[in-house]
């Protein structure tokens, strides 16, 4: 099952390159203006990696010499280009994941394979989240043990907030959404998206991923 689950999201992924190469460009630009223009791709950034998308096939790669791009961090990058609004603004109105627009009915899933596994990867090492929060550039909030501001793209930032374990209570999270977010993706993006920043967080800091998360390469 788990083959078939990964099969499908490339085959996915492939379908997507295929939009990509129909749509039209300015309006592209108009949507998502942080795509950039560079040799023969369409650059952008996922929680600070550098990615470009093809101009010849639409596929997409690695830009900034690291690891090529999972199959969940294309199709973010993918649903992206392909559900962002024309018009879409940041709201600056931080909502968690269920009050987003039709979010509600992924909630209680989205609890397990998201936000448990955020408290459950770093119950322990605040400092090392913190450091991987800077190393991404975060900006540090006042909330939380750990609190940082980062950018999922340009265009969507995320709060995560996080109070280690103690004597008493084990650790825990949150992690917040502009409220404009599903008007730059579709809803569901918004699960891949932040499994994705747990993901970049727990390799900046050299921890495995803990709990039922939703990961998939």
């Amino acid at each position: 099952m788990q083959e078939e689950k990964i099969s499908n999201y490339v085959k996915l992924c492939m379908e997507w390159a295929d939009k990509i190469m129909q749509m039209d460009r300015q309006d592209l630009f108009k949507r998502v203006p942080e795509l950039k223009e560079e040799n023969g791709y369409l650059t952008i950034r996922h929680f600070g990696r550098k990615y470009g998308i093809s101009e010849t096939d639409g596929s997409i790669c690695s830009l900034d010499g690291e690891r090529e791009p999972y199959t969940m961090e294309a199709m973010n990058i993918y649903t992206l280009l392909g559900y962002a609004k024309k018009g879409a603004f940041f709201m600056d109105k931080w909502v968690p994941f269920a009050d987003l627009r039709n979010a509600r009915p992924f909630a209680p899933a989205y609890k397990i394979g998201e936000t448990d596994v955020f408290s459950e990867t770093f119950s322990g090492h605040a400092e090392e989240l913190r450091e991987a929060f800077i190393k991404l550039g975060g900006k540090e909030l006042s909330q939380g043990d750990v609190g940082y501001e980062i950018k999922a793209f340009e265009c969507m930032p995320m709060r995560f907030y996080f109070w280690d374990r103690d004597e008493e209570f084990e650790a825990q999270g949150n992690i917040l959404f502009d409220y404009s977010a599903t008007d730059f993706n579709h809803v569901e993006s918004a699960v891949s998206i932040a499994d994705e920043g747990i993901r970049r967080l727990a390799e900046i800091s050299g921890l495995p991923i803990r709990g039922k998360s939703f990961q998939m390469n």
